[in-house]
């Protein structure tokens, strides 16, 4: 089950959405994939016990956790029933919401937000999303209203947004009104990524979307369309944040389509 929440007005400058996803896993713990795309995640989780393997280890994890802007697959774990409440960042606007410094991948964070999980876990337990979600929003809402946004981010992140990742460095600091060098400076230091490795995930998640979607989907096609230089190009940055190849992934997708037939569903994040 999973369900996505547009952020209130206020909120849209620096949050994509909040979701709610709730799988069921067996008795053992079962691992799950989650590929890269163009977002920070703050994941709250509600039994699961959602954990990662450490040097041959599953160590837990809190909640909740930052997921921040990936660069390869991250895998996870967990068993019986995980339910999640996302929130889908900005990862140009989701440390300074936070007033975290920047940094990658997964990481454990000490922050008042954490306080929200006993309040979460009783309106989950008891089914109460839509409440649960409502918490949440409130809490962002006053955070929002006592944090400044980069106005040059904002606008240097919508451009990129708009193009799917295909703008240059040079565009996006025109569309910032902004110097390639100042917008690289300040864009670096919020996100801690550069805006060339953020428009890469971002050109990736619309290869991966594309894909998963239509399998049959012309490779070239898509290189032409979402601004790869050729098919190898795009090939090596599929490859390179996703452990396989575009022409693997499609099968694989066309394969589950075909598995389910008219029961197919797939989740594609926005």
């Amino acid at each position: 089950m999973h369900l996505e929440f547009q952020p209130p007005e206020a909120l849209r400058d620096t949050i994509r959405c909040f979701w709610y996803d709730r799988q069921e896993y067996g008795e053992q713990p079962a691992a799950f994939e989650v590929l890269p795309d163009g977002y920070a995640e703050i994941i709250f989780h509600f039994g699961g016990d959602c954990s990662r393997m450490e040097d041959g280890t599953l160590r837990p994890l809190p909640s909740p956790f930052l997921m921040g802007l990936l660069n390869q697959p991250a895998v996870f774990y967990a068993k019986g029933c995980q339910e999640i409440i996302g929130i889908r960042c900005f990862p140009w606007t989701v440390f300074d919401l936070l007033e975290l410094p920047s940094g990658k991948g997964i990481r454990v964070f000490e922050h008042p937000v954490a306080r929200l999980h006993p309040a979460l876990e009783r309106l989950v337990r008891a089914g109460q999303i839509d409440e649960a979600i409502t918490l949440v929003q409130q809490y962002f809402l006053i955070t929002r209203s006592q944090i400044g946004v980069d106005s040059m981010l904002f606008k240097a992140g919508e451009a990129m947004r708009k193009a799917n990742g295909t703008l240059p460095v040079g565009q996006v600091a025109a569309a910032a009104h902004a110097t390639v060098r100042t917008l690289e400076r300040n864009f670096k230091q919020s996100s801690g990524h550069t805006v060339k490795d953020v428009s890469a995930v971002m050109r990736f998640e619309q290869v991966r979307n594309h894909l998963w979607l239509h399998p049959e989907a012309s490779i070239a096609g898509l290189a032409a369309e979402i601004g790869y230089t050729d098919q190898s190009h795009l090939s090596r940055e599929f490859k390179r944040y996703s452990g396989t190849t575009p022409a693997a992934f499609a099968r694989k997708a066309k394969k589950r389509k075909e598995a389910l037939a008219g029961d197919f569903v797939a989740f594609v994040q926005a």
